[in-house]
């Protein structure tokens, strides 16, 4: 199964150094049934885009709570075991949920496909999208629209042998 884990430029430093994402447990997001009745699609790739995005929404709110961070979301796509990975199903229910699965170890690096940052050039959305985040949380249509922007930013795709070059 693969999922997506948020992250920030100094969690996947941490990770590069250690091996593996972790420690357990890890919350991730993937195609879960909710997630694929949600979105209405039979398209796989639309429904990991779905789930890559959620994870993104994640980075951000890591983003917020670490104000050191370089400002620009993180998501590692890694491939794990059916069995390594944790689901309920009711929790799926609500829409806040949506591709939320939890791994019960840790993931190894090693097993990444692919790692999705956003550009430079996304910081300033992204660091003025961290800041009003709770107030978006909170019903601000003004922060909402902030954080929207963000989300505009597509983030980009790159090869894990790349990660050294991210971190630096």
């Amino acid at each position: 199964m693969r999922v997506y884990i948020p992250t920030t430029l100094p969690g996947l430093a941490e990770a590069h150094k250690s091996g593996e994402l972790g420690p357990a447990p890890i919350d991730a997001y993937a195609v879960t049934p909710a997630l694929r009745e949600w979105y209405v699609s039979d398209d796989i790739e639309e429904l990991e885009y779905a789930a890559l995005t959620r994870a993104a929404q994640a980075s951000l709110r890591l983003l917020a709570t670490d104000p050191g961070a370089p400002r620009r979301r993180v998501v590692v796509a890694v491939d794990v075991a059916d069995t390594a990975v944790a689901y309920d199903p009711d929790r799926g229910l609500d829409a806040s949920a949506l591709g939320e699965v939890r791994l019960t170890g840790p993931a190894p690096l090693a097993k990444a496909a692919a790692v999705h940052v956003d550009a430079s050039g996304a910081e300033g959305d992204v660091a003025a999208a961290a800041d009003v985040l709770g107030a978006a949380d909170l019903g601000d249509d003004d922060a909402r629209f902030v954080v929207d922007g963000a989300e505009d930013h597509e983030l980009l795709w790159y090869a894990t042998q790349e990660i050294p070059g991210l971190i630096a």
